[in-house]
């Protein structure tokens, strides 16, 4: 595998180095209680947190495909591997997390980066504020102190636990998470340049340790001590049956990874006017979700808040994303012993903050208030998200917006029978000049606009075939606004085609794009139309469709179609060439 430099070190400088080394410390900083929150509120030991920021931090910056990315635990995952671990325990946590990289590694190799801009934004939007919703509810234990709290995979299942658990309130812990909160709102204001966060977990870490120690629950308490260590390596006991039975629960990781990452280094693209890679962002999302399990690790991937932190505090290259990495790794090594004493429900607003902001609020009413489809996927997946899980929102989410958009472009599908505008000059093919008294009983043209696929093929076959109530003995069919046909509309035109020469008719094509042709010689309509029934324009097709009609039918018709009609009622036959010129007159290259 062949990992391409070019534009990610170009031109560095001891000046760039200087403004990594500041954002990536300034990141770092963030990113220490942030890790041991996620993991803590993913149901695994804090350091495992830390220790996904160290590895993981490191080889998205140094492989991935964006220069600002940085990676590690993020919100997103919270519920996800909650209820994984949950359901199969923390050693299957990590062989999933393998897998997932995997899967990401292979999405990358195989270019399916750029197909995850075909996922709806009613779609990421209400999976996030579910997520938001899931991680915001599950730190109100921790807020409030409650004792005797047990974890569980459904939502409803943790709101009775909160419910019945109220009456062991402890305001200590109350009292803590304020003091918390208060700094995480406050410190922006007063310091803009210092992470509220950090501020708020050494403030009330040390109110507690001076005036509330045994009062309140710590990481300390409750997990024991953070090894001041580096992770050990250690390979998982994999299994066959372990891999059949994580296959889901892994797919879901590497799409929300592969999602959270790419959207993330979109938003940094946006910000910095750069490019990122969408399909290398992947593998190396792939090799450090690859190699994190390894070390005890959970999944990773890019953190939206934290890259927007980095590039804001002046990062120029990668560089900084792997400073941010080390410098995690050396708080680990010179403080962990002091983490112990970090009290849960310190964690417990940074966390709430986290989903306050990750909720995309602004963005779920505005596309609320539009009372659309969009809004109905919307809610359905928000609620889907919460109720049910992750992945069954998604699935139900994508299938309906593929519905509702399927559903629009069928009522998008224009088809018209049209006529000469004989009163002007240029001669215009115009639906309004159809009529009952004004219409050609031999030759039908008909004008298609929209793309003929699955959720319209049906219509246009029954529109076809219910306007037209005799047998023409020629059908024009234009195309010159018909960007693509699939397999389902090319059986219904190929229905349509047939049943016009089972009857004798005589089927025409004009204006097909080069790429609609080919398609159709792909298909075989091609062959069954015949090639010299393709014309480039309507007009040489109507100076043809004179060539097979029936021109004693045409004596006393009083129609008059088009300009020739005058002279066919009269039993008058026009020269060929006559004809020919007429009807580049009436239509030119009209298609």
């Amino acid at each position: 595998m062949q990992v391409k430099w070019s534009g990610r070190f170009e031109g560095y400088s001891f000046a760039h180095f200087k403004k990594d080394l500041l954002s990536g410390t300034i990141v770092g900083i963030i990113a220490v209680p942030l890790a041991m929150s996620f993991a803590i509120a993913s149901g695994v030991k804090p350091e495992y947190g830390i220790y996904t920021a160290i590895i993981a931090g490191i080889l998205i910056s140094l492989i991935g495909g964006s220069k600002f990315q940085i990676g590690g635990p993020t919100g997103a995952f919270v519920p996800v591997l909650l209820g994984i671990v949950l359901v199969y325990g923390y050693e299957n946590l990590l062989i999933a997390g393998l897998m997932a990289g995997i899967m990401l590694l292979l999405m990358g190799i195989f270019k399916l980066g750029t197909l995850i801009k075909f996922i709806p934004r009613p779609v990421t939007v209400g999976f996030t504020a579910g997520i938001a919703v899931i991680i915001f509810t599950g730190q109100v234990g921790n807020f409030l102190g409650l004792s005797n709290m047990e974890q569980h995979e459904k939502f409803h299942m943790n709101l009775l636990e909160i419910s019945s658990n109220m009456n062991t309130i402890n305001f200590y812990s109350v009292l803590v998470a304020m003091v918390c909160l208060a700094m995480i709102l406050i410190t922006p204001k007063i310091l803009p340049k210092v992470p509220g966060a950090l501020v708020g977990i050494v403030v009330s870490s040390i109110v507690t340790v001076l005036f509330l120690r045994g009062h309140v629950a710590t990481i300390g308490s409750t997990y024991g001590a953070i090894p001041n260590t580096l992770p050990q390596f250690q390979v998982p006991d994999i299994t066959f049956e372990q891999v059949y039975l994580l296959l889901g629960p892994a797919f879901v990781i590497a799409m929300l990874g592969g999602i959270e990452s790419l959207l993330s280094a979109v938003v940094a693209d946006g910000m910095t006017n750069s490019k990122h890679h969408s399909n290398r962002e992947l593998i190396g999302q792939g090799v450090a979700n690859i190699v994190t399990p390894f070390f005890g690790g959970i999944p990773a991937t890019g953190a939206i808040a934290r890259t927007a932190t980095n590039i804001k505090t002046g990062a120029t290259s990668p560089m900084s994303g792997i400073i941010h990495g080390l410098f995690v790794l050396l708080t680990l090594l010179l403080l962990a012993p002091l983490a112990v004493h970090i009290p849960l429900a310190s964690l417990a607003p940074v966390l709430m903050i986290v989903a306050w902001n990750m909720s995309e609020r602004h963005h779920f009413l505005h596309i609320l208030k539009l009372k659309s489809g969009d809004s109905l996927v919307l809610a359905i997946t928000f609620l889907l998200t919460v109720f049910t899980s992750l992945t069954f929102a998604v699935e139900v989410g994508l299938v309906l917006a593929v519905a509702l958009f399927a559903k629009r472009m069928s009522e998008m599908l224009v088809v018209s029978k049209v006529l000469p505008n004989l009163e002007k000059a240029d001669g215009k093919l115009q639906p309004q000049m159809v009529s009952d008294t004004h219409d050609c009983p031999q030759i039908s043209v008909y004008t298609i606009e929209g793309a003929l696929f699955f959720g319209a093929a049906q219509t246009f076959e029954q529109m076809i075939l219910n306007t037209i109530h005799y047998r023409p003995d020629v059908f024009i069919i234009r195309l010159g606004k018909v960007p693509y046909i699939d397999s389902t509309g090319e059986e219904y035109f190929r229905n349509i085609v047939q049943n016009f020469k089972s009857n004798g008719g005589e089927v025409f094509v004009t204006g097909v794009q080069p790429a609609l042709e080919e398609m159709l010689k792909r298909s075989g309509l091609h062959n069954l139309i015949e090639e010299r029934n393709f014309y480039m324009s309507t007009g040489d097709a109507i100076t043809a469709a004179f060539q097979h009609i029936s021109l004693e039918r045409c004596i006393g018709c009083k129609h008059f179609a088009f300009k020739e009609c005058q002279l066919l009622s009269k039993g008058e036959q026009l020269p060929k060439s006559e004809v020919a010129r007429e009807q580049k007159q009436l239509v030119g290259t009209n298609v």
